[in-house]
């Protein structure tokens, strides 16, 4: 806050009245350490009520009052030296008339003259930089501080003055020995693998593990305080209600139930209107979780390529093309050598055509010429056939490798076989929705991503909670949209291997620590 119409009192009542960290920048002004001294400018005494910093009325006056008062000082200063230098300008008498009005031709040296200043008022010794502000002018800053109760109260942080610019430290220093002996209470929801339970005996408290308990762990090593956690009752992150208030992790901290929230947090604008985050531990992504598509034996893939239709009408080309051939030497018999066993059977016409298109060759000599040319049309017709069919059987198996096609959001959007969802009223849901709802991006991703998640005002697709979204994942046709570093860690542990996740980077945001408004501890604690 920077405001120098702003005392004492007002100060106190801002601190009371705040729920945030307050630090606060306000001019002051030098007073005489004679106390005698304090109500005299040069040869004229001034009114207690004006200089006397002990006096009721001075403590409630507003600085305004104080300029006005040196500015009346500075005029009268001006005047009384341009009528003891003997260089003053008579002014001509004023009309009403414009035409006949005249400027001042005493203005700019009674401006010259004000401009030396030289006075001492209620502000401090008047001058004027070439700029025209005062360059004799000092500030200083106050902060909320907590003391040894964690009461709230003011404290002067330091001052600025044009020689020696900055003076003093703005942050609470003396907080991280206080920390010592300091028990918070510290509120979570579970997400593996941010916050797990690890040890759950009855009758005794839950022990937890994970990376933000590390993360903490290592804090309350550092810092000296002890902690103890609690599961959020709903088991949410936290959203804004229809009456202003804050459910989940985000209103324990609200309603000040708890110190400190942590768990797979991110850091939103929403968030940090209500309450105060650390700078962030790790960068936020968002990821969705998907079924690999199950892997079926087929004994019959290799017929896949061509349709059964065609398999059909190579069939009977076979038969009609060994018909043939029999015909052919059936009416032109070739001319068999001494000894030859081998018969031009109709069996054997058929053997050797399909010998022939499975380019295998068969044993029956066809010696003829109209039989040769009837092969040979037949050759060349079996070897764009199998050209064919080895072309379509190679882009079959690749097809087959490759057949998880959703392999972005943008895919994920595009189609609507699959339906898709998030975790109610959560970060990614906000995200999506403020996306697909504003008419100045006109992100055709998010508007058909929100279309879909949004089907029966969000009770369709979406989940109360994320453990929710990954059975529905695993045991359906559904995809999960939700925090990257959480899908990835459920898909590598998954004992049937049956999830692949695929990610899209949201770099404007990352992983807090969340903590009450204006927590003494969050500087401490963004500063490890």
């Amino acid at each position: 806050l920077i405001f120098q119409e702003i005392n004492d009192v007002d100060v106190q009542e801002l601190v009371r009245r705040s729920i945030g960290r307050l630090t606060i920048i306000r001019q002051t002004f030098p007073v005489p350490q004679n106390i005698s001294q304090r109500c005299f400018r040069g040869n004229h005494r001034i009114s207690s009520s004006l200089c006397d910093p002990k006096d009721p009325f001075s403590q409630s006056m507003e600085i305004s009052n104080l300029y006005i008062y040196d500015t009346v000082l500075l005029l009268a200063n001006a005047f009384h030296k341009k009528l003891e230098d003997r260089k003053w300008h008579s002014m001509a008498s004023l009309t009403c008339i414009r035409k006949n009005s005249k400027p001042w031709q005493g203005g700019r040296s009674m401006l010259e003259t004000i401009k030396k200043g030289g006075v001492n008022g209620l502000t401090g010794e008047l001058e004027f930089a070439e700029n025209g502000g005062n360059p004799n002018v000092h500030f200083e800053i106050l902060g909320t501080n907590y003391g040894e109760d964690l009461g709230r109260g003011i404290r002067k942080l330091g001052c600025w003055n044009p020689i020696t610019g900055l003076n003093g430290s703005l942050t609470d220093r003396k907080l991280e020995n206080n920390m010592r002996g300091v028990v918070l209470r510290v509120v979570t929801v579970l997400e593996e693998p941010f916050v797990m339970v690890s040890e759950n005996v009855l009758g005794k408290p839950k022990k937890y593990q994970g990376f933000s308990i590390d993360v903490l762990e290592a804090l309350a090593t550092y810092l000296g305080f002890k902690y103890e956690i609690y599961v959020a009752p709903d088991h949410k992150y936290g959203s804004p209600q229809d009456d202003g208030s804050w459910n989940g992790l985000i209103g324990e901290l609200v309603f000040k139930r708890a110190d400190i929230g942590i768990s797979a947090l991110t850091i939103t604008p929403d968030r940090e209107n209500v309450v105060d985050f650390t700078t962030r531990y790790m960068d936020y992504s968002v990821g969705v979780l998907l079924r690999k598509a199950e892997k079926t034996v087929d004994m019959f893939a290799c017929l896949a390529p061509f349709d059964l239709s065609l398999w059909a009408c190579i069939a009977g080309t076979v038969l009609l093309v060994g018909l043939l051939v029999y015909l052919l030497n059936w009416l032109n018999p070739p001319r068999l050598q001494m000894g030859s066993m081998t018969s031009t059977t109709l069996y054997n016409s058929m053997w050797f055509v399909y010998g022939s298109f499975v380019q295998q060759g068969g044993e029956v000599p066809y010696t003829t010429l109209a039989t040769r040319l009837m092969m040979g049309a037949w050759w060349l017709f079996a070897l764009i056939v199998i050209s064919s069919y080895t072309a379509n059987l190679a882009a079959f198996l690749t097809i087959t490798r490759i057949e998880n096609s959703i392999q972005s959001l943008q895919d994920l959007s595009r189609q609507t076989d699959i339906p898709y969802g998030t975790v109610l009223d959560s970060a990614v849901y906000e995200h999506v929705r403020v996306k697909g709802m504003n008419p100045f991006e006109r992100d055709s991703m998010y508007s058909q991503m929100w279309r879909m998640i949004n089907r029966s005002n969000g009770s369709e697709n979406n989940v109360m909670e994320s453990t929710a979204g990954i059975q529905k994942v695993k045991y359906g046709n559904y995809a999960f949209v939700w925090d990257a570093a959480v899908l990835e860690y459920v898909a590598i542990n998954d004992a049937d291997c049956s999830f692949y996740t695929i990610g899209n980077t949201v770099a404007d945001r990352g992983y807090g620590i969340a903590l009450q408004h204006g927590s003494p501890y969050r500087d401490v604690f963004s500063q490890r």
